[in-house]
């Protein structure tokens, strides 16, 4: 294994055991040994702490990569001409895995995993009842399944690097069959776990209000569960998670746990946002989401009017992001709105098509549009779901992998841009990464 290939992917190893534990004032820095050895209670709730800050990292590049592939956007950097390049496919270039986007975000969600493994090693050394144990166990597993799953899904067939407990010894990467089942084994032991823990020993941040219990981040649990089912088009499964996840079909489609954000500090500031009109560092909205909405569906409100159209290397837009009003707006980890899209897509799967109907009118109706009114049939469902999914999850790292789930992230449904630009539908395991 390459020296660069440990100091990318496990960077925070050597940041780690340079640290004593009585030098900890960062939860997401505390020593590695007396971690593993005699971890205390605190300690614990330290790296708890610390994993739910770093899940926060790598946003926006996940973001951007996802959402120019997609063709949702266009990122405007004047510092990083890569983002109107590399990531469109201009003159058929490819991409080569080094790109800062992936690396980035492999980095952060490789970090958060890491700190997963800590809490899993450190745990039943520790001073803590056994019902404790199980709250850390399984706020831990759920956590690693969902940053696996992001790698995942940009890595596509390439598979996934599950097992990185030894810095020396990295584990295999595995197919993407085989890591989707891994990744769902990680959260149904972590459920399994919630199901059987007491009231948590840590706090969560303000982002997991009314999911801050055991019985609460379980829903959490199931409702990533359901993502990775629909991902393994196991639509009877997917179903199955969503009856003991948060989801509500009369409720409101805004409730879910939140990544939050904050000025000041070792504080993060949210990657998304935009200030309005500026030019020179601008989330462009590609202008098939403009010309292609629904008269009447408030959607479009996540899109705002340019004083002045922008162009740059042969792309341009009308429009900009205004889909967070502040730099410390939050963002959503998974909302309701997903779980009742999900819901839907199970059922057209499932050829259950008066319930996927009832579910995509909930969704319309929300967004201002009256009930679904075309063909009830798979192919018109199927595409009355992906509009809604597009337009709700738009810009947050969902758009590119319903396309290529159906089979779509390709020129015959996406525009090109520029003659000559081509449509990537996925990422190559970076350089560092290979063995």
């Amino acid at each position: 294994m390459k020296t660069l290939n440990k100091i990318k992917l496990l960077g925070t190893i050597l940041l780690l055991v340079s640290c004593s534990l009585d030098e900890i004032t960062d939860p997401n820095q505390p020593g590695v040994e007396n971690i593993l050895s005699n971890p205390t209670e605190e300690t614990l709730n330290f790296l708890i702490q610390g994993l739910e800050s770093k899940a926060r990292s790598g946003v926006g590049g996940f973001i951007t990569a996802t959402g120019s592939i997609a063709r949702e956007l266009y990122d405007f950097n004047a510092s990083d001409p890569t983002t109107t390049a590399t990531l469109i496919g201009k003159d058929g270039v490819m991409l080569t895995g080094s790109e800062p986007q992936l690396t980035g975000t492999l980095f952060a969600r490789y970090q958060a995993v890491k700190n997963a493994d800590f809490v899993l090693d450190a745990v039943d050394n520790a001073g803590v009842t056994d019902a404790q144990r199980r709250g850390y166990r399984g706020a831990a597993l759920t956590y690693r399944g969902y940053m696996l799953l992001d790698v995942l899904s940009l890595l596509g067939t390439n598979g996934v690097r599950i097992d990185i407990s030894d810095p020396n010894n990295l584990g295999p990467f595995v197919s993407e069959s085989d890591g989707f089942q891994a990744i769902r084994n990680m959260l149904d032991e972590g459920f399994s776990e919630l199901q059987n823990a007491a009231e948590f020993s840590f706090i969560f941040s303000s982002g997991f209000e009314g999911f801050n219990t055991p019985e609460t981040f379980a829903q959490f649990n199931r409702a990533i569960a359901a993502r990775v089912a629909i991902y393994q088009e196991d639509y009877a499964g997917a179903l199955a998670m969503l009856q003991d996840s948060f989801f509500d079909m009369s409720g409101d489609v805004t409730v879910g746990p939140k990544r939050v954000y904050a000025q000041g500090g070792t504080e993060l500031l949210n990657p998304i946002f935009k200030a309005p009109q500026q030019s020179g560092d601008q989330f462009v909205v590609h202008n098939r989401f403009i010309d292609d909405i629904q008269t009447g569906d408030t959607r479009i409100n996540k899109f705002r009017l340019r004083d002045d159209p922008v162009a740059r290397d042969g792309l341009n837009g009308t429009h900009e992001i205004a889909l967070y009003a502040s730099a410390t707006s939050p963002i959503d980890h998974i909302r309701n709105e997903e779980l009742i899209l999900i819901y839907a897509e199970a059922n057209i799967q499932l050829g259950n098509f008066p319930e996927a109907v009832m579910a995509l009118d909930v969704i319309r109706n929300t967004h201002g549009l009256p009930n679904y009114s075309g063909p009830v049939m798979e192919a018109e469902l199927i595409d009355e779901m992906l509009y809604n999914r597009s337009y709700s999850f738009w810009a947050e790292g969902q758009t590119m992998f319903d396309l290529r789930r159906y089979n779509r992230l390709n020129d015959n449904f996406l525009p090109i841009d520029r003659a000559g630009d081509i449509i990537h539908t996925q990422f190559p395991i970076p350089p560092f990464e290979v063995q």
